[in-house]
């Protein structure tokens, strides 16, 4: 079956590209694994003046991939222009920093000289999604090959152009030949990837079904992975928050990306004093944004990136409403052309509806309404997922005491939850486990290796 690159703004199939044949599987894994010994004896230095060749080729035509992704996924072109900044920043942060974190450390033991080594495992294999096309696989392989690894990757099949594009990147920044390579295989073809003996080690960003799938395969071949999933993330509003300001806040944690982002905020927890303001507050906001070309800089609402993807959120948020939720706005289709979805409130949201037990990946918010610190916490853990969260409030040290009972990988007090290449991002239970960025990310695909000597 084709990988079609289709305009989600227009509906318009851009460009058809066939799947790869085993032969051609079995070359590209080759010429990576012969690649991975010369790169991985390459000091740091050589390494890094590379990956800051990568920065230098992402700012240089950060016009031509912000259009590229805004094609072929759909985003607004400033949040895409955005990405591309992001991807640049992550490169010259590893450039920076990976010698200092993957140095040599020794040790005091019961040896003459005893030490801690950091060595590269091999070949990566990057499964990554389509919202980030570019930040995604960024923030996977440029830790990964600044610790020596070689990287391939399996894009989604929705931006076959995004994944070429990478590919493309690394070549003209100068990365010896087949340092990184994109393959152009289907889902069905991954397992048989994973399972090949110069695959050492996957990462994978997806959903949590595709997480449990790829960690069965992994595991069946022994092999590290690290798995960020799905998240449901919640947004707690205290009783001393700003409303205005924080309404404007939680306007772009739930929007952003059309609200196609795993750490997107969905679940909105708010306390009772402050529920009614809020919503109103908000639901204003979401009626102020126009759809429309998402290249156009008056735009606000932007298609989804698929058609079946607009169905399927539709779909939760018609269950949710007959199992009791309130539509306060939106709720419906936008148009006769392209994947557009109205920006969506949803109040008096309870666990058991779909809008608060399944992700709503897309412009819908679910408002949950508690009458104390506790409960608000109760409701904010009470979700498969463990992503990220945020609390909003005028006490900061209140809401550091709720940020530490939320169970997140990472969760923000009086700010939207983000990744950052200088902190640690991954997720618990069903929202995967590992780390990437920061110290802790360079540290998932090395081998950390014990010298002792007497």
């Amino acid at each position: 079956m084709p990988m079609l690159s289709i305009n989600p703004a227009t509906g318009q199939t851009l460009q058809s590209f066939s799947t790869w044949q085993a032969h051609e599987i079995d070359a590209v894994l080759s010429q990576v694994e012969i690649a991975q010994t010369g790169w991985a004896a390459l000091g740091f230095e050589q390494r890094a003046g590379f990956m800051r060749n990568l920065a230098q080729i992402f700012r240089r035509r950060s016009e031509e991939y912000a259009h590229l992704i805004t094609e072929e996924m759909g985003k607004l072109l400033r949040e895409a222009k955005a990405e591309v900044e992001k991807c640049a920043l992550g490169c010259e942060y590893y450039a920076d920093h990976a010698q200092a974190y993957l140095s040599d450390e020794v040790i005091a033991s019961d040896a003459s000289r005893s030490l801690v080594v950091y060595q590269p495992l091999g070949t990566l294999l990057c499964i990554m999604p389509w919202n980030f096309p570019f930040w995604q696989l960024i923030r996977a392989a440029a830790p990964a090959l600044m610790a020596g690894n070689t990287v391939v990757l399996k894009h989604a099949s929705n931006v076959p152009r995004c994944a070429l594009a990478l590919e493309e990147a690394f070549q003209q920044a100068g990365f010896p030949a087949n340092t990184f390579r994109t393959l152009m295989i289907s889902a069905a073809q991954v397992e048989t990837v994973i399972a090949d003996r110069r695959i050492a080690a996957v990462t994978l960003t997806g959903s949590s079904a595709a997480g449990r799938s790829v960690a069965a395969i992994a595991g069946q071949h022994l092999k590290k992975c690290v798995l960020e999933l799905g998240g449901s993330d919640p947004f707690i509003v205290l009783d001393d928050a700003d409303i205005e300001s924080t309404a404007k806040q939680a306007l772009t944690a739930r929007l952003q990306n059309m609200g196609q982002s795993c750490i997107a905020a969905k679940r909105f927890i708010l306390a009772e004093p402050i529920a009614d303001a809020f919503v109103a507050q908000l639901k204003a906001l979401f009626s102020q944004l126009q759809s429309g070309d998402p290249k156009d800089d008056a735009t606000g609402i932007a298609p989804m990136a698929r058609e079946d993807l607009r169905a399927d959120l539709h779909a939760q948020v018609e269950r949710s409403i007959a199992a009791g939720a309130q539509r306060v706005t939106g709720g419906a289709f936008i148009g006769t052309q392209g994947a557009y979805y109205a920006a969506t409130i949803l109040d008096h949201v309870q666990p058991g509806m779909a809008a608060f037990d399944e992700e709503l990946f897309g412009p819908v918010a679910a408002i949950v309404r508690v009458n104390n610190d506790e409960e608000a916490i109760r409701l904010a853990n009470r979700t498969h997922f463990g992503l990220g969260g945020s609390v909003w409030t005028r006490d900061s040290a209140r809401g550091e005491a709720l940020a530490r009972q939320i169970h997140a990988g990472c969760t923000f007090v009086n700010g939207i939850v983000k990744s950052d290449p200088r902190l640690p991002f991954g997720g618990v239970k069903e929202s995967g486990y590992g780390r990437e960025l920061s110290y802790h990310g360079i540290c998932e695909f090395v081998n950390i290796k014990t010298i002792w000597i007497k």
